[in-house]
């Protein structure tokens, strides 16, 4: 009678492991972006999402800084909106899926313009500053109608881990696959006791 491969019977626990992982935590990674203002800027407010689509909350972040600073487009895109909305300069940068928008800006770009990474999109004002009498920009990541974190974009976002079992427990294994499991037990928020396996 054939013995079963050692190695198979280790890698099997893993693959199935992988398989087990939510799908939302194996999304397509971010794009890299650029900062919109130069150098980094103070964080002034962070991105607080509603709980509802007319709920309170904070759809972006505000960033220091002055009257007239250059404001970049943190994603190649194009222009799909510049002009003036509720009394603000108001430009929106389309990616495929998503757009980012910036207030309030003096718009040096017009609608359908092609731009990469970084290019200006137009200077900083001060008038419906969210943070006046300073001058801020309120910089937002918009898919569809789900407003995101624009900070995920220059990796500031603060980082958020999810168990990787969620409300299931960490099986009780044999000897041989105790290794294999330890490190997800530890992410788990399960710490592997000594001798445990």
């Amino acid at each position: 009678m054939r013995r079963p491969c050692p190695r198979l019977a280790l890698l099997l626990p893993l693959l199935l492991a992988l398989l087990l992982v939510p799908s939302a935590a194996r999304a397509d990674p971010d794009p890299v972006g650029v900062w919109p203002l130069q150098p980094v800027p103070e964080v002034v407010r962070s991105f607080d999402p509603p709980e509802s689509p007319y709920g309170s909350g904070h759809r972006g972040v505000d960033l220091a800084g002055h009257v007239g600073a250059p404001v970049h487009t943190a994603l190649a895109g194009t222009v799909v909106f510049a002009g003036r909305l509720a009394g603000r300069g108001v430009v929106v940068v389309g990616h495929g899926t998503t757009r980012t928008t910036y207030e309030p800006v003096t718009a040096s770009v017009t609608v359908g313009t092609t731009l990469a990474a970084g290019a200006v999109v137009g200077t900083l004002e001060l008038a419906g500053s969210h943070c006046f009498p300073r001058a801020c920009l309120h910089w937002g990541w918009i898919r569809g109608e789900t407003y995101l974190d624009p900070l995920r974009l220059v990796a500031a976002a603060p980082v958020r881990l999810l168990p990787l079992w969620r409300s299931r427990p960490v099986p009780r294994v044999g000897p041989w696959v105790g290794p294999l499991l330890r490190p997800w037990g530890v992410l788990a928020g399960r710490p592997a006791a000594a001798g445990r396996w």
